[in-house]
C-alpha cells in the first residue's frame, strides 16, 4: 500500500511538472535546436533564451516567426508564447530568421554570427555555398559541375554552357585567394543589399477604386508597386516623412508628415495582414531612426569588442598566413629537394648505364686490340712471305734476263750466218755462170751446187726469228687490309647545381566588384534578349536611367526643396502627380 501510494504521488508530481513546461523547435537555416519552455513564459523569454544559445547580441534585427492559416506570423515579444496563435501540436516550431534588414550591411552589422544569419537567409536560387579558399589541388576542373551555381532562368537568358560558366566562375575564384570566410560573406551582402527587392517585404493590396496593388516594406520607407513591375515604385513614403500608419478592420491608413497632402488609404485581404504590416512598419521605422541617433553604450560597446575581435582576428591571419607561406615554401622546398634528389638519381643512373657502356666498349676494344694484334702478326708473316716471294721472283726474272741476252746473242749469231749465207749464195751463183761453158761438168758441178744450195737454204731456215720469247713470271700477293673502328667514349662530367629557389608570389586580385563588372561586361554580349522576363527588362531600363529605390526617394527630397509650401519635407505622394503639380505652379526646373 505504501509504495503504490508513492508511486501515485511520484506519477502526480510527473503530471504537474509535465503540465507545466511545453518543448518548443526553433530552426536556423543551419540546424534545429529544441527546448523545453515553462508555461508562463513570454516571447521575449524564448527569444532572449534563443539568442543566448546562438551567441547574438544583435537581437533587434531578427525575430521567430511561425505560420497561421497560410500567413506568416511574428512572436509578439510583450504576450505569452501559448496565448498567441502559434500551433498546439508540440513541438511547437518557430524559424529564427531576420526580421527587418539594414540599410548599409557593413556599417550596421557589428557581430560575425549576425553577419553569417543574414548570408544564410536568401532564396533558395541566391544561396551560395563556401568552398573555402581556393586550392588547386582541391579545386580541380569539375568540381562544380554538380552544383546548381546560377538559376535556370539566368543561364537560359545567356548563350553560354555550364562549361562556360564553370570556368568564369572558378577564374575569379582564384583570384580572390586568401579571403576568409567573413570576408566573402560581406562582400556577398554589400552586392545583395543593391539589388532593388533585397530586404522588401511585398503584401497584395487594393486601393479605393479596387485596383490591385502591391505593398513594399523595407528599411527606408513603404512603397507601392504595380504587381508586374517588383523593381520600380510608382510612389514612394520615406519614414521620416510619415505621421502615423494605423488600420481599422481591412483597411490601412497611411498620415504623411505634411497635413496638407492627402490621406493614402488602402485594403488587405485580411485582418492579420494588416497587423503584419503594422509590425514591420514600427520595427523598420523605429530602426530608421535609431541609425539617425548616436549610437547606445550597448552598441558601441559590441563595436568597440568587434574592432578588437576583427584586430585579433586580423594579426591571427596574419600569423597564420605567416606560417601557411613557410609550409608552402618548405613544401617547395621539400618538392624541389626530391625532385633535385630525383634528378641526381636518373644522373647516377645514367652515369652508372654509362660507366658499364664504357666498361662494355673497354671490353671490346681490347677484344678488337687482341684481335688486331693478331691480324697484325699474320699481316707480318705474310709480309715475310711475300718478301721471299719478291725475291724469288728478282732472281726468277734475273734469270730470264740473262736467258734472253743469250738469246739475243743467238738471234744475232743467226742473222750474221742467214748474210754469210745470203753472200755464199750469190758467189756460188756467180762460178755457176761462169761454169756454163762446159755443158756436162757444168750440169754436173750445177746440180751439185743446187744440192749444196738447198742444204745450206735448209739450215738457214732453221734459224728462227726470235722476239721477245721471255715469259715474265710475275707473282701477285693479296694483302688483306684489316680496318677496324676504334671510337673512344668521352665520359661526360655530372653536374650538380642546386637552383635558386623562386620567391616570387601572385599578386592580390583586385576588387570583387570589378571582377564582377568585368564578368557581366564580358557575358553580355551572349545574352538573349527574347529570352529576358518582364523584371529583366524593367531592371535594364532602370539601370540606364539610374532609377532604383534610393534614386525615388532622392527625387522626393528634390522636390521637397522645389515647393517652398511644404514646411519639412515633401509630399510622399506618387511622384510623377507631385511633378505635374509643381509643373503647373511653374516651380520645376529643367
Amino acid at each position: 500500500m505504501a509504495s503504490a501510494l508513492a508511486a501515485r504521488m511520484g506519477l502526480n508530481s510527473l503530471l504537474r511538472k509535465q503540465a507545466r513546461t511545453f518543448r518548443v523547435r526553433i530552426c536556423t537555416m543551419e540546424s534545429d535546436m529544441e527546448f523545453s519552455c515553462e508555461i508562463k513564459w513570454k516571447g521575449k523569454d524564448l527569444f532572449d533564451l534563443v539568442c543566448r544559445t546562438l551567441g547574438l547580441r544583435e537581437t533587434w534585427f531578427f525575430g521567430l516567426s511561425y505560420s497561421v492559416k497560410d500567413t506568416v506570423a511574428w512572436l509578439k515579444m510583450e504576450k505569452k508564447v501559448l496565448d498567441q496563435e502559434v500551433p498546439k501540436e508540440e513541438p511547437i516550431v518557430f524559424h529564427f530568421l531576420a526580421k527587418f534588414y539594414p540599410e548599409n550591411a557593413e556599417e550596421e552589422l557589428v557581430q560575425d554570427i549576425t553577419q553569417h544569419l543574414f548570408f544564410l537567409q536568401n532564396e533558395p536560387e541566391c544561396r551560395v555555398r563556401l568552398y573555402g579558399d581556393y586550392d588547386p589541388e582541391v579545386h580541380k576542373p569539375g568540381f562544380l559541375a554538380e552544383e546548381e551555381l546560377l538559376p535556370k532562368r539566368v543561364i537560359n537568358l545567356y548563350q553560354m554552357t555550364p562549361e562556360m560558366w564553370e570556368e568564369r566562375i572558378t577564374a575569379c575564384y582564384a583570384e580572390h585567394r586568401g579571403r576568409t570566410r567573413d570576408q566573402a560573406e560581406m562582400e556577398y551582402l554589400k552586392i545583395a543589399q543593391d539589388l532593388d527587392m533585397y530586404g522588401v517585404n511585398y503584401f497584395l493590396i487594393k486601393n479605393k477604386k479596387g485596383t490591385d496593388l502591391l505593398l513594399g516594406v523595407d528599411a527606408l520607407g513603404l512603397h507601392i508597386y504595380d504587381p508586374n513591375n517588383k523593381l520600380t515604385p510608382k510612389c514612394s513614403f520615406p519614414w521620416n516623412e510619415i505621421r502615423n500608419i494605423s488600420y481599422s478592420d481591412k483597411e490601412f491608413t497611411i498620415k504623411p508628415l505634411d497635413k496638407k497632402t492627402n490621406v493614402f488609404k488602402f485594403n488587405s485581404s485580411r485582418l492579420r495582414v494588416n497587423k503584419l504590416i503594422l509590425q514591420l512598419c514600427i520595427g523598420n521605422h523605429d530602426l530608421f531612426m535609431r541609425r539617425r541617433r548616436v549610437d547606445s553604450l550597448e552598441v558601441q560597446q559590441m563595436k568597440a569588442q568587434a574592432r578588437e575581435e576583427r584586430a585579433r582576428k586580423q594579426v591571427e591571419r596574419q600569423r597564420l598566413q605567416r606560417e601557411k607561406q613557410l609550409r608552402e615554401e618548405a613544401e617547395r622546398a621539400r618538392d624541389e629537394l626530391e625532385r633535385r634528389l630525383v634528378q641526381l638519381q636518373d644522373e647516377a643512373h645514367m652515369a652508372n648505364e654509362a660507366l658499364l657502356r664504357s666498361e662494355q666498349t673497354a671490353d671490346l676494344l681490347a677484344e678488337k686490340a687482341q684481335i688486331a694484334e693478331e691480324e697484325a702478326k699474320l699481316l707480318a708473316q705474310k709480309a715475310a712471305e711475300a718478301e721471299a716471294e719478291m725475291q724469288r721472283i728478282k732472281v726468277t726474272a734475273m734469270r730470264g734476263q740473262e736467258e734472253r741476252r743469250l738469246m739475243e746473242q743467238k738471234m744475232l749469231e743467226a742473222e750474221m750466218l742467214a748474210l754469210t749465207m745470203a753472200e755464199e749464195s750469190e758467189r756460188r751463183a756467180k762460178e755457176a755462170e761462169q761454169l756454163k761453158q762446159d755443158l756436162q761438168e757444168a750440169r754436173d758441178s750445177e746440180r751439185r751446187a743446187k744440192n749444196k744450195l738447198l742444204e745450206i737454204t735448209s739450215k738457214a731456215a732453221y734459224v728462227v726469228t726470235v722476239k721477245n720469247s721471255l715469259t715474265r713470271k710475275l707473282a701477285s700477293f693479296f694483302l688483306e687490309n684489316l680496318s677496324f673502328d676504334f671510337k673512344d667514349t668521352d665520359m661526360k662530367r655530372l653536374s650538380m647545381e642546386i637552383e635558386k629557389e623562386k620567391v616570387e608570389y601572385m599578386e592580390k586580385s583586385k576588387h570583387l566588384q570589378e571582377q564582377l563588372n568585368e564578368l557581366k561586361t564580358e557575358i553580355e554580349s551572349l545574352k538573349m534578349k527574347e529570352r529576358e522576363s518582364p523584371l529583366d527588362i524593367i531592371h535594364n531600363q532602370n539601370t540606364e536611367q539610374g532609377t532604383s529605390k534610393h534614386s525615388n526617394f532622392k527625387k522626393v527630397w528634390l522636390l521637397a526643396e522645389l515647393a517652398p509650401h511644404v514646411h519639412t519635407y515633401p509630399s510622399p505622394m506618387c511622384l510623377h502627380n507631385v511633378t505635374k503639380q509643381l509643373k503647373k505652379k511653374g516651380r520645376v526646373h529643367k
